[in-house]
């Protein structure tokens, strides 16, 4: 039964085709928890307390780039692309952390005293230890129990891809948390609001909720961000296999590390743009009352800042086309109305694309101007549609200025695809997606 059971829960989250290499994986952690592994044997828990494992997904933005920030609207949803930990429970309220490929993290909740040591640290900002610590706390905050535990984790959320590997983490590490000393009981949304606090507090990254809410809740889900407080979010079906199509994104290369200020400026000029017309967010806004001064605008903030908050305004809207026409591809009818409601679904992911190129401007650093692996890499793709006479789409996918683009392309045509850009990119620059049902998650059978 155990078998059954562990089959049918790999199926969901990874596709059947991965069950071997996944059931491999969660095996290796499992064996590499023991000190005969080097596991540091001070960090190993020699009581009763079983091993217990855990898996978040990271996410894919399939549109709404860059507006959650200003309580905009997005589509975006979970992949089976995860961060998966075995997790052993430890009675001295330290957090030990071992990830495959990066350096052990030890955190202590409490002081010498034994009073909660909760606080932000600067000598901790922009570390896992900052995301510990400010989760912990948060929970605290809202009344749930936090405790200490040592993992053994391993993530296939290529970092700096735009998947949003440091959102996976920290959904992981609050369903730990939850797990071990809450029951479990956290909602999705509980679980991305304390990653978001985390990240911005401890960490020092001025982030969104979207990345957070489509790590935790599983599955493709509409997000309404007019309420910050309580973003509205819905469940959407996307079957793009029962289409024909199949979904990936091309890691074009290039570091992040340099570009916070671009990314930064993004949510600051759209903010200085409502701060014009006397409001906090563009959300708080109508695209004609933009319009109706800009002139004044372009004096007063320059012209990107005007474009900039066009493209919110824009990429707004498609989110609600987009929603509207994936639901019809869901409802057709007949096959005909299926890929017509498919084409206007492709048409205007292009479209979204197009205007984060030309009007949000995310796709290169004007610091960097002689590096531009997202553009090129979306001039070859659509010079590959073009060439092979194909019906496909892409756009920047998540931050932009460096990482990846998301493309959309006939199932029947993907090895050729993946042969055209990788010898650009390199062996391996091109990653299926597949959504993933599943969110957060304690794995228990």
């Amino acid at each position: 039964m155990i078998e059954k059971e562990l089959q049918e829960i790999f199926n969901e989250l990874y596709g059947e085709h991965e069950v071997d290499a996944v059931r491999q994986r969660y095996a290796t952690l499992i064996e590499k928890m023991s000190k005969d592994a080097g596991f540091p044997e001070s960090e190993l828990c020699n009581t009763s307390e079983d091993i217990r494992i855990f898996s978040a997904p990271g996410r894919t933005e399939l549109a709404g780039n860059h507006t959650d920030h200003n309580r905009g609207k997005v589509l975006a949803a979970s992949i089976q692309l995860d961060n998966a930990a075995v997790v052993q429970k430890r009675d001295d309220n330290t957090v030990f952390f071992r990830s495959t490929g990066f350096p052990d993290v030890k955190v202590k909740l409490t002081d010498s005293t034994g009073a909660p040591d909760l606080q932000p640290k600067r000598e901790e900002e922009g570390t896992t230890e900052a995301l510990i610590r400010g989760i912990a706390a948060e929970m605290n905050r809202r009344g749930c129990n936090v405790g200490g535990f040592s993992a053994n984790a391993d993530s296939t959320v290529l970092p700096g891809s735009g998947l949003s590997s440091s959102a996976a983490v920290e959904a992981l590490l609050c369903r730990i948390f939850d797990s071990l000393y809450g029951e479990g009981k956290l909602k999705f949304l509980e679980i991305a609001q304390i990653g978001q606090f985390a990240e911005n507090v401890y960490f020092g990254k001025p982030c969104g909720l979207m990345d957070q809410i489509a790590c935790a809740s599983g599955g493709a889900v509409s997000i309404d961000f007019a309420d910050a407080a309580q973003p509205a979010v819905k469940r959407i079906n996307f079957d793009l296999a029962g289409a024909g199509y199949i979904l990936c994104v091309v890691n074009t290369g290039g570091s992040h590390a340099d570009l916070t200020a671009d990314y930064a400026s993004i949510p600051s000029e759209m903010k200085a743009v409502a701060a014009f017309f006397g409001k906090s967010v563009l959300g708080e806004l109508e695209k004609e009352t933009v319009l109706s001064r800009a002139a004044d605008l372009r004096k007063a903030l320059g012209d990107r800042a005007l474009l900039r908050s066009l493209h919110f305004f824009d990429e707004n809207a498609r989110v609600d086309a987009m929603t509207t026409a994936l639901s019809e591809m869901e409802n057709a009818p007949t096959t005909a109305a299926k890929h017509h409601a498919l084409n206007s679904y492709l048409d205007l992911v292009n479209e979204s694309g197009d205007s984060s190129w030309k009007l949000l401007q995310n796709v290169y650093s004007t610091h960097q101007p002689k590096t531009q692996g997202i553009s090129a890499a979306l001039a070859l793709t659509k010079d590959f549609f073009r060439k092979q006479k194909l019906r496909g789409a892409c756009r920047v996918h998540g931050g932009g200025f460096a990482g990846t683009i998301q493309v959309y392309l006939p199932q029947d045509a993907m090895n050729a695809y993946r042969a055209n850009i990788e010898t650009v990119f390199g062996a391996g620059s091109a990653t299926t997606l597949r959504i993933r049902p599943i969110g957060a998650v304690e794995l228990v059978f």
